[in-house]
């Protein structure tokens, strides 16, 4: 079995469309959505894409995705492309975000037992990333006996071990940290092999799509923040260490 995975990919059509265009990831038995798949500038497009891939893609609910739902419901969130995001779902749509399930696993051979989440197993928005200490690891992984572990939101691609237990971020498809193009991640049950992946795509052409597209009052600034800017990765973990605590 070999599974691609996807996460982030923050209603970033363009990239979720090269992405799915891989061969890898159009011959992969399975597709795992880690979450945050909505909340951008082509919301109900990009759903309706995930959506078509039918029985092939495993779902998991991520904090962007709870966020829209709740708005949708007359919460409130501080982000305005997920406030104007939300406006725009359907009902079915607001329904199948509501019932996304918190974690997928599965059994992928020499990878052993495989646990998919968002952010970490107890939360879908706490910050762990590749240069967390050891303790906050065991902290964050207490209690979980799978052999691998695969979760998403911080925007960063990264694999490596916490005490025996292989860790991956495939990183982000839509809103990349440190690198250009759309992230994803290779398993292969077979090999145990884990490739992180990246696919190139022509930002300038996705960013006057979005914008034609897109009915996003803040879209102009979305797409220069987001798609043709590309954010270091170490300004995103000083930022990110702070959040977690340090």
């Amino acid at each position: 079995m070999r599974v691609a995975v996807l996460s982030d990919v923050h209603g970033v059509l363009p990239g979720l469309e090269a992405v799915l265009a891989e061969p890898d990831v159009a011959a992969a038995d399975l597709l795992v959505l880690t979450g945050d798949l909505a909340a951008g500038p082509q919301p109900v497009e990009t759903l309706d894409l995930l959506t078509s891939l039918g029985e092939r893609a495993l779902w998991v609910n991520g904090n962007a995705d709870r966020e829209l739902v709740e708005v949708a419901r007359g919460g409130e969130c501080p982000y305005p492309v997920s406030r104007w995001a939300a406006e725009q779902l359907r009902d079915d749509q607001v329904a199948l975000l509501a019932r996304l399930p918190d974690r997928q696993v599965l059994d992928l051979g020499l990878l052993g037992v495989t646990l998919f989440v968002h952010a970490t197993p107890r939360r879908d928005d706490e910050m762990i990333l590749v240069d967390s200490t050891l303790d906050r690891w065991a902290e964050v992984l207490a209690g979980v006996t799978a052999d691998t572990v695969v979760l998403g939101n911080t925007h960063m691609p990264f694999v490596r071990l916490v005490d025996r237990t292989l860790v991956v971020n495939p990183g982000s498809v839509g809103m990349p940290y440190g690198t250009a193009g759309a992230h994803w991640a290779l398993l292969d049950a077979e090999s145990g092999a884990v490739t992180l992946r990246r696919t190139l795509f022509d930002a300038e052409e996705a960013s006057r799509r979005l914008i034609a597209e897109s009915g996003f009052d803040g879209i102009e600034g979305w797409v220069t923040d987001y798609v043709t800017t590309v954010h270091s990765d170490a300004e995103a973990l000083a930022v990110f260490a702070e959040v977690e605590g340090r």
